[in-house]
């Protein structure tokens, strides 16, 4: 298992638009990818699920990846938030 923790750096969080794109990259890995957050865990695969949690500015995630493909996975989102969260 492979895990990261990141603060959230953009105005507006993880907004709609955020949200989707973050999916959209999860989806691109077999691997399970789960997202922490105020004590809640959700799969950071499923759109609604990430927008419920209601991520703002300055809160901090923990993504879980645990699967065939956890360290491209993991590899990919860190830079995938650093770049766009």
């Amino acid at each position: 298992m492979k895990q990261f923790s990141y603060t959230i750096k953009g105005e507006q969080g993880i907004h709609a638009r955020g949200a989707g794109q973050l999916v959209r990259e999860a989806q691109n890995y077999m691997s399970n990818i789960s997202i922490e957050y105020n004590q809640r865990v959700e799969n950071l695969k499923r759109l609604f699920t990430v927008t419920c949690l209601g991520v703002k500015k300055g809160d901090s995630v923990t993504i879980k990846i645990e699967g065939n493909d956890e360290s491209e996975a993991a590899n990919a989102l860190e830079n995938y938030f650093r770049e766009n969260l």
